[in-house]
């Protein structure tokens, strides 16, 4: 009995490991390196990569430095509305991507909730790069801080406490003492919420639409060359996934040196007399 019940759990792990790399594989079956190597000379490929890098990062980077001191305010604070301000925040998880994309035009649009203000500063954010960066925000922003608000909860509170008893001013007790004890965890927030903009679509595509060289991105590039040419899509689309693995490696080798890093700091002999 103990045999079989081995037996179906690997045959279950077999079973999900070929589904989900299967396709993976497939797709650099039919794309050889040399035509790997050419979709990057192709003029929507290097457009595409030139938007959705600069447009993730500029998104990146505005939620890392909102949502962190968020994340850790709503970890170490416990106030009445608490549990509502973490539903709304996680809303956007559960959103279809044309849902989101249509909240954010009646939000920003012309016509939209803060259309007539907009105007009248003379900004008109549809169907820009400002709009790809707001989608991919608006998208990526939930995975950050459910994670950052996960890793700031693990941190011991006698720590940060302490730091406070001592005459930490609650500045330098963010940057010098929650920020390094939960660097592990952020790191993996931000991975995923990096890995999660730049795979957006749906939002993209109609809030900002697909303008080559403007606003399309890696993903609507393989949405538009789809139909047109399906061997350059296949080249974009193993492109993506090679970006995808090594942000994922990234991740796995900075919690492998932080981790051997804590362990040299604690456990190594002192050097010391």
């Amino acid at each position: 009995m103990r045999a079989l019940f081995a037996a179906l759990f690997a045959a279950a792990t077999a079973i999900a490991l070929a589904f989900l790399i299967l396709p993976v594989v497939a797709i650099f079956l039919r794309v050889p390196p040399g035509d790997l190597l050419g979709a990057l000379g192709h003029n929507v490929t290097r457009d595409a990569l030139v938007v959705s890098i600069k447009t993730s990062a500029i998104a990146h980077a505005a939620v890392l430095v909102v949502g962190t001191p968020a994340a850790y305010l709503l970890a170490r604070r416990r106030f009445p509305g608490r549990g509502v301000v973490l539903t709304l925040i996680e809303l956007p998880l559960v959103l279809p991507p044309a849902v989101a994309g249509i909240a954010l035009l009646a939000a920003f649009g012309r016509v939209g909730l803060l259309g007539g203000q907009l105007d009248a500063l003379g900004l008109q954010i549809p169907f820009t790069q400002t709009a790809v960066v707001l989608a991919v925000a608006f998208v990526e922003s939930p995975f950050y801080f459910r994670g950052a608000i996960a890793a700031v909860e693990t941190i011991d509170g006698t720590l940060v406490d302490a730091a406070r008893t001592l005459g930490a001013s609650p500045a330098r007790v963010f940057t010098r003492v929650a920020l390094p004890l939960a660097a592990g965890g952020l790191g993996a927030a931000s991975a995923l919420a990096l890995a999660r903009g730049l795979g957006e679509f749906g939002a993209t595509l109609i809030f900002a639409g697909s303008l080559q060289g403007v606003t399309q991105t890696l993903p609507l590039a393989i949405y538009a060359q789809f139909e047109q040419n399906f061997d350059t899509a296949l080249a974009i689309s193993a492109l993506f996934i090679i970006v995808g693995a090594l942000l994922l490696v990234t991740l796995k080798l900075y919690g492998w040196l932080r981790f051997t890093s804590i362990f040299r700091s604690r456990f190594a002999p002192s050097t010391s007399s």
